[in-house]
């Protein structure tokens, strides 16, 4: 099966191909790009296209490899005996499964979603590097060994906030999602306001493209920040006057802080437009 997008997500060409590759190689997807930019919307809707159930795993800070393998609850356990519980004698009962253990012996082949590697631990991704390989991994506890019955699509998103090890890159197909050009963007703005009337997009593209290209911001406004404010926009009924200026650059657009996500930003965008006005005088 070929991934080709989704009537609900716009997909380069060079992203269906990288979708395709990894399918092809069995490999895990390595997926970068700017936060909102849809990496972990990706593994939703190719689960969707596929046919295949999704699996999610959202790492935190304090997540372990083996959580997504399993966990043994020895406390729930010790306390059981103290009780006098029957289940004590069975110690399969306090084995919790993880997302691979249920990806493995899924009856269909399951698309796995690990997402925001790169907020773990430095050796998080080389305690996963055995069982995404051999697809299996051995349960202590019961002394029994869980192999995948079909071999997963691992989708694992990162927003480069650590570098993530050289053994388990050369494990993965890489893509970097490149932020939508202007077509592009269009493209992805038609699929979630298809009425939105062309005059307001192209002004409020203009106005969004224009922000993106002031130096110095420290977060650059993302895909999902500009439908968040065309949402606004048409909820308030903001006339397509009120973005339009004879110069883009020196507009403070309605409703920034859908855009501007931090007050050094914002002021920042301030000084720019104020130099600029007065150097026009």
């Amino acid at each position: 099966m070929r991934f080709e997008g989704t009537d609900s997500y716009v997909a380069t060409d060079d992203l269906k191909l990288a979708v395709n590759a990894a399918i092809a190689l069995e490999r895990p997807l390595l997926i970068k790009g700017e936060p909102g930019t849809g990496k972990t919307l990706l593994a939703e809707e190719v689960a969707r296209a596929l046919g295949r159930p999704l699996l999610q795993w959202h790492i935190k800070s304090t997540t372990k490899a083996q959580q997504g393998l399993y966990e043994y609850d020895a406390v729930s356990r010790l306390r059981d005996s103290q009780l006098g519980d029957a289940h004590v004698a069975d110690i399969a009962h306090y084995i919790k499964h993880g997302v691979l253990w249920d990806a493995f012996t899924s009856d269909v082949p399951a698309v796995v979603l690990i997402d925001e590697i790169d907020k773990a631990d430095i050796e998080f991704p080389n305690d996963l590097l055995r069982e995404l390989d051999r697809m299996e991994f051995h349960v202590y506890e019961t002394q029994q060994t869980i192999v995948a019955r079909h071999r997963p699509l691992v989708v694992i998103t990162s927003n480069n906030e650590k570098e993530l090890p050289d053994a388990f890159l050369r494990r993965c197909f890489f893509h970097y999602i490149r932020f939508p050009d202007r077509e592009t963007m269009e493209r992805i703005v038609d699929v979630h306001f298809p009425g939105l009337k062309k005059a307001l997009l192209a002004e409020a593209l203009e106005v969004f493209f224009n922000l993106r290209d002031v130096p110095g911001l420290k977060k650059k406004p993302s895909t999902s920040e500009l439908l968040d404010w065309l949402k606004l926009l048409l909820a308030e009924d903001i006339p397509m006057e009120a973005l339009r200026t004879t110069d883009k650059k020196l507009l403070i657009p309605p409703l920034h802080g859908a855009l501007l996500k931090n007050e050094q930003d914002v002021h920042l965008f301030e000084r720019v437009a104020f130099m600029a006005r007065s150097a026009g005088r």
